[in-house]
């Protein structure tokens, strides 16, 4: 079974970052950069060398007796430094043999020279040109990188080395003596000390760096924990909307400029609400579990993508070649899972075990192709699923006269459904967990055909955003909504779903605003949900509609977020007044890490400074939960079922949670 979101956020966002020891730490400093110091201590003795071979012209005139054994000194120690490091370089030995080899060469390359020098009749001139001895002791802890110790030991060897030539010189003046001993014996102190100082501080600037690099990767990680979050069903570990939304889009693509063909399956477990109300909420996770399971075995060797589209549906992306392997995979799908055999007694058609219904779609040439549209597709094969007896499957035909009529129909009856009453508002209370009182209502749009049926919001909506419909529709709740509730002052706030395709029609906010002045209602009085979804992109259009919405002092609520369609971008981007958080996360709490999932989403969304809205309380228990959670306001059917207005327009107290033993809840 795959990883749930919660065990992604305690593997991934709780965990800490390795902290090695000390020991560790100075090992990686000594590997930290070795690359850089070997190149720079080849470069460095190099020059060292030329330098060293120069210094024969200082030999020719003040030493010119013994300036040949000089020089062919110089000459043997300094190409013979240069030919060791070179061999050992190339041999890629230990960067510790390399700066031996350095240190080394200072040494020798002072005794080489000191020694013939030495040997010298004008003892005044040596006398003086022994001062040039410092520098092979500045070059031990100066001029190369060598660690503290191995400097110190060359440096240290220069020193001697010069206290026991400056023996020879006893007939000079003790101030002589005394001068050029304290000179060197400075000179020793000072560059060691500056050598132990540079060293330490290489070390700090390792060691800042190394915590740096730990706090950047950490801080990745931590990102790809959240990208995880922001695209994985909490409770199956699938792909969440958000996720398979992206990867409808590249399917989509590919087709469009590359004629891979694809399918989009909805997939809908049947009569789950019953399975829930029967057997409990932990065990209808553990069916949507299995079905996920079961689902991901089915597409394995179609090489599909699978994702949980809400609630108890998933839906299904595979690239195919033809119509006739749709067919066949969504009939796989059927098959697979009710070979599982899970019992489900609760049915009244006969089956005893959990069954699914599939909706298919194919990728077909058709005028006004949008990526919507197959989805749309989808759902209507799946409704005619269901419509046959549920547990089979459908591809959409768009040949297929029952499919077709059926949109058309729907399409023909939004056009008269304002003007024939056809089309009504009924209200859900939103409620304040903290005083119990009722502070908004949300407005839900029911559509009734001219027999008196009515037609699901998941079937009629589309058809109206597809149509265009959702417009008047759209203008026709906001006024309604004013003149209902909000003219007499009946409810404080009402919020309405806003279609993203009133956010894209030009002059939307100022048909708001035209409501708003006809109706007499302020801005504030009316909040605007809106979801990210397939029709949605974050462009300027839609920011200024939404910037001139708030100008109006409409709130701006994001709805549904966590389902995928909510991004973390949003919340970025706009300034919401109020989130809702998905139903499914609260129903996902019966397990400790479902509710962590649901307290880590709280966290983020609280810390971006938005109320918090959960909806789908269904029991005192989840209402519990919400006051111990500190959550804003809930929505649900344990605090309020959706209402005609008439119910909000008695002249009683504003309503409360309900009371247990007489204490408010």
């Amino acid at each position: 079974m795959k990883h749930t979101l919660a065990d992604v956020v305690d593997i991934d966002l709780h965990k800490q970052p390795h902290r090695p020891h000390l020991a560790e730490l100075q090992t990686l400093y000594r590997m930290e950069g070795e690359a850089g110091r070997r190149a720079s201590t080849r470069q460095g003795l190099w020059v060292a060398v030329v330098v060293y071979l120069l210094f024969f012209i200082p030999d020719i005139l003040l030493v010119p007796d013994v300036a040949f054994y000089t020089i062919v000194s110089r000459l043997f120690v300094g190409i013979g430094s240069l030919l060791t490091f070179e061999i050992l370089f190339r041999l890629k030995a230990q960067t510790k043999w390399l700066d031996g080899t350095c240190a080394a060469a200072l040494v020798f390359g002072y005794i080489g020279w000191l020694v013939p020098a030495m040997m010298t009749a004008d003892t005044s001139s040596m006398s003086y040109y022994m001062i040039f001895g410092a520098i092979f002791m500045m070059g031990a802890n100066l001029f190369f990188s060598l660690r503290f110790r191995l400097s110190v030991v060359a440096s240290s060897i220069v020193l001697v080395t010069f206290f026991i030539a400056l023996s020879f010189f006893s007939e000079h003046d003790p101030a002589y003596l005394i001068a050029f001993g304290t000179f060197y014996v400075s000179c020793f102190v000072f560059t060691s000390y500056v050598n132990w100082k540079l060293n330490r501080e290489r070390y700090k600037v390792f060691l800042n760096a190394f915590e740096a690099k730990i706090q950047q990767n950490e801080a990745s990680e931590r990102g790809m924990a959240l990208l995880r979050l922001s695209n994985t069903d909490p409770l199956t570990g699938l792909d969440n909307r958000r996720a398979i939304d992206q990867q409808l889009r590249d399917y989509w693509n590919d087709w469009q400029k590359l004629g891979k063909n694809f399918t989009a399956m909805l997939i809908d477990v049947d009569f789950f609400k019953k399975y829930n109300d029967c057997y409990g909420h932990q065990e209808g996770d553990r069916c949507l579990i299995l079905v996920a399971n079961a689902l991901g075995e089915a597409i394995r060797n179609y090489h599909g993508s699978i994702g949980r589209y809400g609630g108890e549906e998933f839906i299904v992306l595979a690239r195919l070649d033809t119509r006739e392997q749709a067919a066949e995979l969504a009939e796989v799908i059927c098959r697979t899972v009710e070979s599982m055999g899970l019992i489900h007694e609760q049915r009244r058609d006969g089956v005893s075990i959990v069954t699914v219904s599939v909706g298919a779609a194919f990728t077909r040439n058709h005028t006004g192709a949008k990526l919507e549209k197959i989805i749309h597709e989808a759902d209507r094969a799946l409704y005619a699923a269901k419509a046959s007896g549920r547990n089979c499957s459908k591809l959409f035909d768009p040949n297929d006269p029952q499919s077709s009529d059926e949109s058309e129909n729907i399409a023909a009856l939004l056009k008269i459904a304002v003007d024939q009453n056809l089309v009504s508002l009924v209200y859900q209370p939103i409620t304040n967990v903290t005083t119990g009182e009722v502070d908004a209502v949300e407005a839900l749009m029911r559509l009734t055909m001219l027999d008196g049926t009515s037609v699901p919001p998941s079937l009629f909506i589309p058809v109206a955003e597809r149509t265009g419909a959702i417009l008047d529709l759209g203008r026709w709740a906001i006024k309604t909504v004013c003149r209902e509730l909000l003219v007499d002052n009946h409810v404080p706030l009402v919020s309405v779903n806003v279609s993203p395709i009133q956010l894209k029609t030009p002059g939307f906010a100022t048909s708001v605003a035209a409501i708003l002045g006809e109706t007499g209602v302020a801005g504030s009085r009316l909040a605007f949900e809106i979801t990210e979804g397939l029709e949605m992109e974050m462009h300027s259009g839609i920011l200024r509609c939404i910037s001139d919405l708030e100008t109006l002092g409409i709130r701006i609520w994001l709805d549904d977020f966590g389902t995928g369609f909510a991004g973390l971008s949003w919340l970025r981007l706009i300034d919401f007044d109020t989130v809702k958080i998905d139903r499914s996360f609260l129903h996902d709490c019966a397990t400790p890490k479902g509710r962590a999932m649901l307290q880590d989403i709280i966290g983020l969304v609280r810390n971006r400074g938005h109320k918090i809205l959960i909806e789908g309380v269904e029991t005192d228990e989840q209402l519990a939960l919400m006051r111990r959670f500190r959550i804003d306001h809930v929505q649900g059917f344990h605090v309020g079922r959706p209402a005609p207005a008439d119910m909000f327009r008695t002249p009683t107290d504003k309503p409360r949670l309900p009371l247990r033993n007489g204490v408010r809840n």
